[in-house]
């Protein structure tokens, strides 16, 4: 018990921890919440107020995410161009994913002035150019993890014998959970588009919640795997995370 109070303590002191954890509480209360009130009705104090809850943590996160852009620049900066990649495929879409999560953070920084009365502009055509930044950064994400598998099954298949054996399948493993995390945040995203989009519009509060929920509780798992695993290697992550 202790040691668990302890880790997620050491979780909550960090930024990207903390976020993390913000993240799951948010999509958890809009998917009770939104099973609540779809049984209930409106009728339901409860599931009203998961979602209330549910709505201030999402500003919350919007508001943390303002003094993202140096982040992501200086991440940005550090991979350049990437010339070291191996494999030009993974170079030039890890590039375009920098880009994508770069533009990602000013669009959704104006939104929120606008809707806050800091600026005088309409907040709704700068939420869709940050949903669509960020649609299309996961998306070249699902790409990018997708090529790595592929990669690494080649890897497997040429020495069976490798002493990094077991490495390579976690790190298959992790690639499996990025894609399934994209997917779930991707779908949200095609939500959130203007109507006619596909099913943009479509989801009730409880399966946008489910499918946050799924993709937080993955990002968790993950943040746990690499702080146990934490070895060499010093890896940098973007900080879009919608």
């Amino acid at each position: 018990m202790q040691e668990s109070l302890e880790s997620l303590v050491g979780v909550l002191e960090t930024y990207r921890g903390r976020d993390k954890v913000i993240r799951t509480v948010c999509y958890g209360s809009q998917l009770v919440g939104g099973v609540l009130s779809q049984r209930t009705g409106e009728s339901s104090q409860v599931g009203k107020s998961l979602l209330l809850l549910s709505a201030q943590l999402s500003h919350c996160r919007t508001v943390l995410r303002l003094f993202d852009d140096l982040s992501m620049l200086a991440y940005a900066s550090t991979y350049g161009l990437g010339r070291w990649e191996e494999d030009s495929c993974l170079r030039w879409i890890s590039v375009l994913t920098n880009i994508a999560d770069q533009f990602y953070y000013p669009c959704e920084h104006i939104a929120w002035a606008a809707d806050a009365d800091l600026i005088k502009v309409k907040s709704d055509k700068w939420w869709l150019f940050s949903t669509v930044f960020w649609g299309i950064s996961l998306l070249l994400g699902i790409l990018r993890s997708l090529r790595l598998l592929m990669l690494l099954r080649n890897k497997l298949k040429r020495d069976p014998s490798s002493p990094s054996h077991s490495q390579l399948h976690r790190q298959m493993r992790g690639e499996l959970l990025t894609v399934l995390s994209s997917m779930a945040d991707l779908s949200n995203a095609i939500h959130w588009m203007p109507p006619g989009f596909m099913w943009a519009g479509r989801f009730p509060n409880w399966l946008v919640g489910l499918m946050g929920t799924i993709s937080s509780l993955i990002g968790l798992i993950q943040m746990n795997d690499s702080s146990s695993d934490q070895s060499s290697r010093d890896l940098s992550e973007p900080p879009s995370d919608g």
